[in-house]
């Protein structure tokens, strides 16, 4: 069945392939959209005025760390045997999609040796096509869209066989149109998106049957607007692919971005008619919290990750103006350890390469 890709904005085309890298600034509009009362006029005091004026232009100026950011990431690549390193190894192939992605929205990617990034990956591709997480790793369709995403982030897909690849993932397809994860079965949203991310990076979404792809994706909406792992699985905005645990902070495997996956997928597909933009856009601005944060679902802390994760989700149903930008960035460089590097979750927590990485592409959303 040949599969002709919809013409998307550009803004939709970027955030629906998971930055590949970004390249800003977005189209997207940012008012007019909807009238809303205004509001009463208080008159500041002239000191009041003139500190809120000096915020406004710091937070438009944003002070990224970028310098502290891009030493943070190097460095973490190079404490190859600390205790992290040694629990997070089957995950290196997402840390390298994260980190060098960070490094090329910082301008900084030509700090690393592509030739030897390239040389490696290929080692983690395993006989069925798919890619691992590191070197003799089982293969996953997770870590074969972060293998892919690198080699694209290198202008190096000719490197591929993308036959091989691309029927790798076409073959996690399942009858009622989801997908696995990998030979054990897990069937989920985020799965889905991958294997239409990665098919549409390849051009090879001519390989999978794209109308059950999308319709199982519809069967997990919800009354709320928003969108499930599965089928009656609960709204969330960005369950992160990988979550902590405290003190040593390490990434375990867990659900991934439900409602950004289900978007993102459709937006590929040509298939956004089916969400309906004002109610799933209600309920992704009322993630945002008083800290200017956003959450991931109802009565949950803020956390940088979802800056990415709501924001772009957001921007993919031209409802981004709904939530106040300012905020969030202000929220976003409150999480920068400016003296060492990084960006964590929450301010005044540890820092990590996740988070880094998610809080700059956030933030160059936002900007």
């Amino acid at each position: 069945m040949e599969f002709n890709p919809p013409l998307l904005t550009s803004s939709q085309r970027t955030l629906s392939l998971f930055p590949l890298p970004l390249h800003f600034p977005l189209e997207i509009r940012t008012a007019g959209e909807v009238e809303f009362p205004p509001p009463p006029k208080r008159h500041a005091p002239p000191l009041q005025q003139a500190l809120n004026t000096i915020e406004s232009t710091l937070v438009a100026m944003g002070e990224l760390a970028a310098d502290k950011h891009v030493k943070y990431i190097l460095a973490v690549e190079k404490r190859k045997d600390s205790f992290e390193s040694a629990v997070l190894e089957h995950l290196r192939m997402n840390g390298a999609y994260w980190g060098l992605t960070t490094l090329d929205l910082l301008d900084k990617r030509d700090v690393v040796d592509s030739n030897e990034i390239i040389e490696w990956i290929l080692k983690c591709q395993h006989e069925s096509g798919g890619f691992a997480g590191n070197i003799g790793h089982d293969p996953h369709i997770l870590y074969t869209l972060s293998a892919i995403q690198v080699l694209a982030l290198f202008d190096k897909l000719n490197v591929l066989d993308v036959d091989k690849v691309s029927t790798y993932i076409a073959g996690l397809q399942n009858e009622d149109g989801s997908f696995s994860g990998d030979i054990w079965g897990e069937v989920d949203t985020r799965f889905s998106y991958i294997a239409i991310c990665g098919l549409s990076i390849l051009k090879c979404l001519d390989k999978i049957n794209v109308e059950r792809a999308v319709n199982y994706i519809i069967s997990c909406r919800n009354v709320d607007g928003g969108f499930g792992c599965t089928p009656g699985g609960e709204s969330h905005a960005g369950q992160s692919m990988f979550q902590f645990t405290p003190r040593i902070e390490k990434f375990l495997p867990c659900s991934m971005f439900e409602v950004f996956c289900c978007v993102a997928a459709l937006a590929i597909t040509g298939a956004l008619h089916y969400v309906d933009k004002d109610l799933l856009g209600w309920w992704l601005c009322e993630r945002q919290v008083k800290s200017g944060g956003l959450n991931g679902r109802p009565e949950k802390l803020p956390d940088v990750c979802y800056s990415w994760w709501v924001l772009s989700s957001l921007t993919m149903i031209d409802r981004v103006h709904w939530i106040s930008k300012e905020k969030l960035i202000k929220f976003i460089l409150n999480c920068q350890d400016t003296e060492n590097g990084g960006i964590s979750d929450r301010p005044d927590d540890a820092v990590d390469i996740f988070h880094t990485y998610f809080g700059v592409a956030g933030k160059t959303v936002a900007a």
